[in-house]
């Protein structure tokens, strides 16, 4: 079978097509064959050597993470057989392949009738935006800001805060058509974020500030945003797209500001029951059409290069799809 791995840092150019042997499922495991997967901006920062830190911590030779949706052709000793031949989605951690291993316990039955971009929200990206949202203590008729909400992840931030009963959602995007989508996706009011006075553009859409800030920019992004928090608001970052993770001194969290990270990996450990209960009302939505999510482009899998400088480029709205 096809994968692709890099063995070497640098530009989109040292993602390689190999050949290897199908895997073969262990004991609570499926096989199963791609039929679309869904490409993380995160891998584009580890490709090129960045993001190093213990937290995204990764060896040469490397594979590809991504959400993979496609359907299971064998399962491993004591692994139900009637799994056999149905529809599923998965996040992995060497995904970019014609045939992938999965444990059952991560596996999301896809619902009939939902489009792969959907499907492949649903391990991941779906989970970290309902996550954001709970992490951030949201309440109806609060304001909310969403940095990159044209983003994977953003967009669905940005719908669900919606469903949630946000009373106004603010997007952050780096273009103009990037923040027509935002809108598109049920945000109320659009700003540019390269504008540098971005903060006061959101100060005077919510005159007393606003109550939560989601972010997965990291750096200044998330320095800055802290000056937008009305009194008792709350910030909760979850990424570094930027490549810089950030800090925020301790005696600006005195003016009755606090700050939270966010991890899914985290949320499953912490409490593996909730996080369950989280992925079946999601899956729930998505099949009775509350939730979707927005394709840019897909490309098969030996334009994998392509895949990474769209990513890149900043220039995407929703998700990017593999088609092996």
């Amino acid at each position: 079978m096809r994968r692709i791995r890099y063995h070497s840092y640098g530009g989109p150019e040292v993602l390689a097509l190999e050949e290897i042997p199908a895997p073969v499922p262990k004991a609570g495991q499926v096989l199963i064959r791609a039929a679309a997967i869904a490409a993380n901006f995160v891998d584009t920062q580890l490709r090129r050597g960045m993001a190093q830190t213990e937290l995204y911590r990764r060896p040469l030779p490397r594979s590809l993470t991504g959400d993979v949706v496609g359907t299971v052709e064998a399962v491993g000793p004591d692994t139900d057989p009637a799994l056999i031949g149905r529809r599923v989605a998965t996040a992995s951690e060497d995904a970019f392949c014609d045939l992938i291993v999965a444990d059952t316990p991560r596996l999301v039955l896809v619902p009939d009738g939902l489009d792969a971009g959907t499907a492949s929200a649903l391990p991941m990206a779906a989970p970290v935006a309902l996550g954001v949202l709970r992490a951030g203590r949201l309440t109806r008729g609060e304001t909310v800001l969403v940095h990159s909400a044209a983003g994977a992840i953003g967009h669905l931030v940005v719908q669900l805060a919606k469903a949630l009963g946000a009373g106004t959602v603010i997007a952050t995007a780096s273009t103009a058509a990037k923040l027509d989508f935002a809108r598109a996706q049920g945000a109320d009011i659009g700003v540019n974020y390269t504008d540098e006075d971005w903060p006061e553009q959101v100060r005077t859409a919510a005159p007393g500030g606003v109550d939560i800030v989601l972010d997965a920019a990291g750096g200044e992004i998330l320095r800055r945003s802290l000056d937008v928090l009305a009194p008792y608001g709350r910030l909760v970052t979850y990424g570094a797209a930027s490549g810089e993770l950030g800090s925020i001194p301790v005696t600006d969290l005195f003016a009755l500001r606090s700050v939270t990270g966010f991890s899914l990996i985290a949320a499953y450990a912490a409490d593996p029951e909730r996080a369950a209960r989280d992925l079946a009302e999601l899956t729930e939505c998505a099949a009775q059409g509350f939730l979707h999510a927005a394709v840019h482009a897909q490309l098969p899998l030996t334009e994998t290069s392509e895949v990474h400088r769209l990513l890149e480029s900043r220039a995407q709205l929703g998700r990017i799809l593999v088609a092996p």
